[in-house]
């Protein structure tokens, strides 16, 4: 994603939801960074967003090179994604081909997988057996369950 520091966190997470073409965006999400701090939209939450929680009007500025962070989108589908900010810059009218305004997605590859993990046109209608889950032990601990072995 390019991003400027002038985003917000409300951005970027519309952009990664774009970027992964998922349609349903009626979910919540978070933001969690390498010290622990939550950003969500707080609106969304009805008063229950988690205590200390910032809004996601929050500027990027606040990010640091080579800091990482996690995005979830969806909590029951956990869409989960680790994010770090990366040391180069980029000149975005000559890598986008425009000064985007808002975070965009310029580089990328493999599948784009289905908001609800159907793989093709009628699954769904019959039970399929469920992908093994991802191992978690090489991911650093932002999450409460990463950096950990499953099991």
């Amino acid at each position: 994603m390019a991003a400027a520091r002038s985003h917000t966190f409300a951005q970027l997470a519309r952009s990664i939801e774009l970027a992964f073409a998922r349609w349903d965006l009626a979910h919540l999400h978070m933001f969690t960074l390498a010290d622990g701090t939550e950003i969500a939209h707080l609106a969304d939450w009805d008063g229950d967003a988690p205590d200390n929680c910032l809004d996601d009007s929050l500027k990027l500025n606040q990010l640091t090179v080579g800091e990482q962070f996690a995005y979830v989108f969806d909590f029951g589908d956990d869409w989960t994604h680790l994010c770090t900010v990366d040391a180069s810059r980029i000149d975005p009218l000559e890598t986008v081909g425009i000064t985007p305004p808002t975070p965009t997605a310029y580089f990328g590859w493999g599948d784009l997988p289905d908001q609800y993990g159907r793989r093709f046109d009628l699954d769904g209608r019959a039970e399929l057996p469920t992908p093994p889950e991802p191992p978690l032990a090489d991911l650093p601990p932002i999450l409460s369950e990463w950096g950990t072995p499953r099991g």
